[in-house]
């Protein structure tokens, strides 16, 4: 079993393929510590480590110091008002004011499987493949009840963590924190990795020596955001890509997040993630519960690149729903012609993509209501028949004949303020009473809060998902929350309105997958500004960025790859010149950084020049043929521009080891230099590879050890794609 405990000891085991966790009960009140996170061992007896025999000991063996123990204890889930000062999980308001919290082992239990997080996404797996335990502590004084989830996987080197808590007594108590979980390690010589960004410019790695203090990343935005991101690493300072330790953390939700690390005096490093404190607050009446979201934690002694694999797997396998899907080749009219078409120009456009050999036309914004610019009609979710005669069925039945599939696209989160939904239902806007509202991109933000809103959307969308033979959805949202207010909640609950929100995001979603099973769901936040592991759950791709640029690109894939498979990134070949940027790339190599990722086009293929369109059916054949290595192998990063300036690489091994896929993009070329030597990752070393192209037969291991040779090309923006079979 991958959990288990040991009575002796009082301790809690709990084991995947390559990693142990150990956590301990302590003195008469059974305080839990954590013991030991890192590579498998085999011993239950690592109490030492938590340093007991040292002063100043446990409550029992000297209660004058108790707040002394409570300042260095390791904590497994920390609570304010006891004496530990670094970030506690949990805070508690009492009716009469004050914030204080104990909790102490009261009991648990293990069993086969995994539950459902009511109304979150979350992991799943069987009993075959995975063990949860529950680890009940209480509060006496509150009579409160704190259940700690932990779920390990046999198949796969990720824990998954939350926290459920009740209120048992007879009077409300206000949660003022509720973080998901919190991490104890030794403190020498790491260095913490985040990501940062911006619009177009999403998830740049940031790595840096973990310095005392707090340090952290966060977004108070409603969103997971463009700005930071919810994963935090910390590894050796000497571990590279395949050597040495690194500890991961990503959490499954798509709103405000705190992800922090904080070395304190005694050399130690507690990390914790969470919904944000910082505007949170949750009533809990008596009976009832909160349930946090998950954190999925992993540890790999085989460098950054095990721990994104073993993200990877866990997020395949265990979270993503419909990974299992086709994902078709597509054509995206936004770049293609903005609001500017009517029903001949979108025909027009899906002869190109048959021509082509696309599989499907995309209608992106500007299909409803009066939608002809940006300012109105989001809310007004019905067909524009004066633009699309006959409607979305015509279109798709027309394209059908064609052998094209339709898609659409919607902003179900938003309202105009020139719109129907607006003007009939100024009230279903989110607003504080008194002020204003925010308008960001000529919209506010519809109040998902509210049930009745909710339904009012989804079934105007529903409707138009019924009329039509649509296969292909991509909802976006395009701009952060403000005004965070329910009409919904009285005020002394509208600290929960932020969660709220996101509940009620969830619960759209969840509707959509239900009674659309055979539609494709992909997710967007103007861009990738919610690509999280809690949109993942119900969409299996989210459009990775705004920024299709191909060279802007391999930074943002490479980052979004350190968490995420290739499978569940959006990547299309765009305009050129690039309309974020500007650049000007070669139409092949904007076709083999997209090759990873879930491809399509975001282009008129009419606009192109003969030899740019001649090569998208060998585009479509690289993707066909060998995109499922890059999206359900294993990842291994090879080479970083961000690094080194000059050329980026990675590959993918198919969970066979019978092929391989390597990309390689030299970005700048460099005068008077020979070819570049790059050695190769993952292969089986005593079996025999031919290189696709060369007809070259090598060993796998002479594959790692020599390499490929990629030759110095006088060009920018140059990109390769070199393919292994084995014989």
């Amino acid at each position: 079993m991958p959990i288990s405990y040991n009575p002796q000891e009082r301790v809690f085991r709990l084991d995947t393929p390559r990693t142990t966790y150990l956590m301990g009960l302590v003195g008469s009140e059974g305080f839990l510590g954590h013991i030991y996170y890192g590579p498998s061992i085999p011993d239950d007896n690592m109490r030492y480590l938590l340093r007991l025999e040292e002063k100043p000991f446990t409550p029992d063996a000297l209660p004058r110091e108790r707040a002394s123990f409570m300042d260095c204890f390791p904590f497994e889930y920390p609570a304010w008002g006891g004496g530990d000062f670094r970030e506690p999980c949990l805070r508690v308001r009492a009716p009469g004011g004050g914030e204080s919290c104990g909790l102490f082992y009261s009991g648990h239990r293990i069993y086969p499987g995994k539950p459902p997080l009511e109304g979150l996404p979350a992991a799943y797996g069987g009993g075959d493949v995975c063990d949860t335990l529950e680890i009940i502590c209480r509060d006496p004084a509150l009579d409160l009840e704190v259940t700690l989830l932990y779920t390990a996987f046999s198949d796969v080197d990720v824990l998954c963590r939350s926290v459920r808590i009740r209120n048992g007594g007879q009077t409300p108590l206000d949660l003022t924190a509720a973080l998901s979980a919190s991490l104890e390690l030794d403190g020498q010589d790491l260095d913490l990795i985040t990501l940062h960004g911006s619009w177009s410019r999403e998830r740049e790695i940031d790595r840096r020596p973990l310095a005392s203090g707090k340090q952290s990343a966060y977004s108070l935005r409603g969103i997971s955001s463009h700005q930071y991101h919810p994963f935090l690493a910390l590894c050796q300072h000497s571990a590279s890509q395949e050597q040495g330790l690194c500890y991961g953390m990503t959490f499954v939700y798509s709103g405000n997040f705190l992800a922090q690390a904080e070395l304190d005096q005694f050399q130690r490093v507690q990390a914790v993630m969470g919904i944000h404190p910082d505007g949170f607050a949750w009533r809990l009446e008596p009976g009832e519960a909160f349930q946090a979201p998950e954190v999925l934690l992993t540890c790999s002694d085989q460098g950054l690149g095990g721990m994104s694999r073993s993200f990877h797997d866990l997020l395949r396998r265990h979270l993503i729903r419909g990974q299992e899907k086709h994902r078709p080749t597509l054509l995206n009219s936004w770049e293609a012609c903005y609001f500017d078409f009517d029903h001949d120009k979108l025909l027009e456009l899906g002869r190109e993509a048959a021509e082509c050999g696309v599989e499907l036309l995309v209608v992106d914004d500007g299909w409803f209501g009066r939608r002809d610019d940006e300012t109105t009609s989001l809310g007004d979710w019905h067909v524009n028949e004066e633009k699309l005669p006959g409607g979305l069925k015509r279109l798709g039945e027309e394209l059908a004949e064609l052998g094209v599939g339709l898609g659409i696209w919607v902003e179900p989160e938003m309202v105009s303020p020139d719109s129907q939904l607006f003007r009939q239902h100024p009230g279903y806007a989110m607003a504080i009473p008194g002020r204003a509202p925010t308008l960001a991109r000529n919209q506010y933000v519809l109040d998902l809060t509210q049930k009745k809103v909710r339904d009012l959307v989804y079934n105007q969308i529903a409707d138009v998902l019924r009329s039509a033979p649509i296969s292909y959805v991509k909802w976006d949202m395009n701009r952060p929350l403000t005004d965070v207010y329910s009409a919904a909640l009285p005020p002394e609950r509208q600290g929960e309105a932020a969660h709220r929100y996101v509940l009620g995001l969830y619960e759209m979603q969840e509707r959509l997958v239900t009674d659309f099973p055979d539609i494709l769901l992909e997710n967007c936040c103007s861009g990738g500004g919610r690509f999280d592991a809690g949109m993942l759950y119900y969409s299996p791709q989210i459009w990775c960025s705004d920024n299709a640029e191909a060279m802007d690109r391999l930074w943002i894939q490479e980052a979004t790859a350190l968490v995420y498979p290739l499978s569940s990134m959006g990547a299309h070949v765009a305009c050129c010149p690039s309309h974020t940027n500007g650049r000007v790339t070669p139409f092949e190599t904007r076709g083999r950084v997209s090759l990873p990722g879930c491809f399509g086009y975001e282009l008129d293929p009419g606009k192109l020049t003969e030899a740019e369109r001649a090569q998208i059916p060998g585009q479509l054949e690289e993707y066909r043929k060998y995109g499922p290595i890059f999206r359900d192998g294993d990842y291994y990063r090879l080479a970083s521009f961000r690094e080194n300036g000059y050329y980026d690489a990675f590959m993918a091994v198919s969970k066979d080891k019978a092929a391989a896929a390597v990309s390689y993009t030299q970005v700048r070329s460099r005068a008077y230099r020979r070819s570049l030597r790059l050695p190769l990752a993952g292969l089986e070393e005593t079996a025999l590879y031919r290189e696709t192209e060369s007809g070259e037969v090598r060993s796998g291991l002479g594959w790692m050890r020599g390499g490929v040779l990629f030759p110095a090309v006088q060009a920018d923006f140059h990109s390769v794609l070199t393919v292994l079979e084995r014989v």
